[in-house]
């Protein structure tokens, strides 16, 4: 007999058992949210920063228009709302320049087995998926800007418009091998359903 159960007296109560079962003592993870995988899970291809100069351009062109227009319109009535007007544009301009530069760096886009993710935006994210067995057709455009720096877009097609995804500045190589192997995936999983 120990000498608990000899003087009739019960065991001490110890520290509970270390291994006991429960919820964590410590922060919870992060939850996953709903445009993940971004970026950790998957692998995301880039494109080119190219890009980032053929928007610019595109902003100069609109830009110079408007601000030629708020020059004539002062210049000729000399009233100062044209010149606040005219103020306005060019900041806004610099700020849609500083904006475009990280634009750009957030588009990829990634290959998978079933379906090909597009990503993109700063202040609203989007992520689209796109399963293969529901694309309908593939095209691939290059504007005048866009041959000038050597880029394409790849554009998506499905039955639902609203789930139409593209990816902008590829090489024009890239373009057609992306939409080449878009269309024979897409021709693989739609003999399936």
């Amino acid at each position: 007999m120990t000498g608990a159960e000899s003087t009739g007296r019960p065991a001490a109560a110890g520290p509970p058992p270390t291994s006991t079962p429960g919820p964590p003592s410590g922060p919870p993870g992060p939850v996953p949210g709903p445009l993940e995988p971004w970026p950790e899970t998957v692998r995301w291809q880039p494109i080119s920063r190219d890009l980032i100069w053929v928007e610019l351009v595109r902003l100069a062109v609109v830009l110079a228009v408007v601000v030629l227009v708020a020059v004539i319109g002062w210049a000729l009535s000399g009233h100062w709302l044209f010149g606040v007007g005219l103020a306005v544009a060019l900041l806004l301009g610099a700020v849609r320049a500083f904006s475009i530069v990280r634009a750009v760096r957030a588009w990829g886009y990634a290959e998978r087995d079933d379906d090909l993710l597009v990503r993109h935006g700063l202040l609203v994210r989007r992520l689209s998926i796109v399963p293969y067995a529901r694309m309908q057709f593939v095209d691939v455009s290059a504007g005048p800007l866009e041959r000038a720096f050597d880029l394409a877009t790849v554009q998506l097609h499905t039955a639902a418009a609203a789930s139409d995804a593209r990816v902008p500045g590829l090489r024009p190589a890239e373009a057609s091998r992306l939409r080449d192997r878009l269309t024979a995936l897409g021709e693989d999983r739609a003999e399936g359903l």
